[in-house]
């Protein structure tokens, strides 16, 4: 079932990134709250991943109103989160269909668009794909210098940054330093409103070219006398510690700015658009909340991460109407007898407790029970 977007008229003026970056930035706000609310009703009538779009608005709407999408490439790791992606890429007719036979993708897919710059499931490849991106781009204005240099960024989840692949790709982009961003999308902590609106401020000054001119300028100035050089850094270091947070970003070479409100759209813009022109690897926190805008999904992103169809005015989903055991139930309860027989039998799941029927068995024998968090090739290994 179709939702009507002429109900959505600021929404309905930014399908397509080229109709969204001529909406004044004023009224971003409002191409926000509707693309929520279009999401909501969307899902709602079609069933999908549901709680991390939710919390992603904001930052897809800020990307893609900065960054000259799809020359630029934005990639997104996981894909659970690119449902609003999807709607204002050109595909908002056709969100009904997700999951659905011949309908649209639920992750990222480049044979859907030009705007999925890469196919995606699960997890933590983004960072690296981005790198690689980079320094294609690279070579390719090298070749060619009358082109644009193509901006490159990914967008990774905090469950997602567990993963060694990411710091592998991390330490590797330190190392050669190519044009790039990092966001870390950050939804399991929490941000006042005072410290929200502080961080967002420094971000903009931290990000903004006063600041980074006068950095390198002395950075420069300061490269033959190396005593010196040492001191002025440790006294960077220590400004920039009073007000962001300490991080091994920067020790893997990449420039931190944040944590930063990920649901203030217009600090998100003044911000993106700073750090687009900066040079080498650059690293944006921001933090946002799952399920962000529909209070039953804020109370509950886990049960909200996927749903069935259900009634967005009802307080909770509708129960299973199947009655069949599901693979992953029959599994688990395998697994507890198995357990239960042999002590020395050991599960390893990389944060698929839920999905992969381990949670009576998490429960029952938590010594032989480990999560090793998103980080599948630590746990296959």
């Amino acid at each position: 079932m179709t939702v009507d977007i002429s109900s959505y008229p600021n929404l309905q003026k930014a399908l397509t990134p080229p109709q969204l970056r001529k909406v004044p930035q004023e009224q971003l706000g409002l191409v926000c709250k509707e693309l929520r609310d279009y999401l909501l009703s969307s899902v709602s009538k079609s069933s999908g991943h549901f709680a991390s779009g939710l919390g992603t608005v904001e930052l897809t709407v800020a990307l893609h109103y900065v960054y000259n999408t799809p020359y630029d490439r934005i990639i997104w790791d996981v894909g659970h989160q690119a449902y609003p992606h999807k709607i204002i890429t050109g595909r908002a007719d056709q969100i009904h269909s997700i999951r659905q036979k011949d309908g649209l993708h639920p992750f990222p897919w480049r044979e859907e668009s030009e705007y999925d710059t890469l196919s995606v499931g699960h997890s933590s490849t983004s960072i690296s794909a981005a790198l690689g991106m980079a320094v294609g781009a690279q070579a390719a204005h090298k070749a060619d210098p009358s082109q644009d240099i193509r901006k490159v960024c990914a967008v990774i989840g905090d469950g997602a940054m567990t993963a060694g692949m990411a710091f592998e790709a991390m330490n590797h982009a330190g190392d050669i330093k190519p044009d790039m961003l990092v966001v870390l999308n950050d939804n399991d902590m929490s941000i006042s409103e005072n410290v929200g609106a502080l961080n967002s401020h420094m971000a903009k000054l931290l990000s903004g070219s006063l600041y980074t001119t006068f950095r390198e300028s002395s950075k420069k100035l300061l490269s033959g006398l190396p005593p010196i050089k040492e001191l002025a850094g440790r006294a960077e270091e220590h400004l920039k510690g009073m007000v962001v947070p300490s991080t091994i970003f920067e020790e893997l070479g990449f420039n931190y700015i944040g944590p930063i409100d990920g649901h203030d759209v217009k600090g998100l813009v003044d911000t993106l658009r700073n750090m687009r022109n900066l040079s080498g690897p650059q690293f944006l926190h921001i933090v946002t909340k799952k399920g962000k805008g529909y209070e039953p999904a804020e109370q509950d992103p886990i049960k909200y991460h996927a749903v069935p169809k259900f009634d967005p005015t009802l307080t909770s989903l509708p129960a299973s109407k199947n009655s069949q055991p599901t693979y992953s139930k029959i599994f688990g309860d395998w697994l507890c007898d198995m357990a239960g027989q042999d002590a020395k039998l050991m599960a390893v799941t990389p944060a698929m407790r839920e999905g992969s029927g381990m949670v009576a068995f998490s429960k029952q024998f938590p010594e032989q029970y480990f999560d090793v968090a998103i980080a599948e090739q630590h746990a296959v290994t």
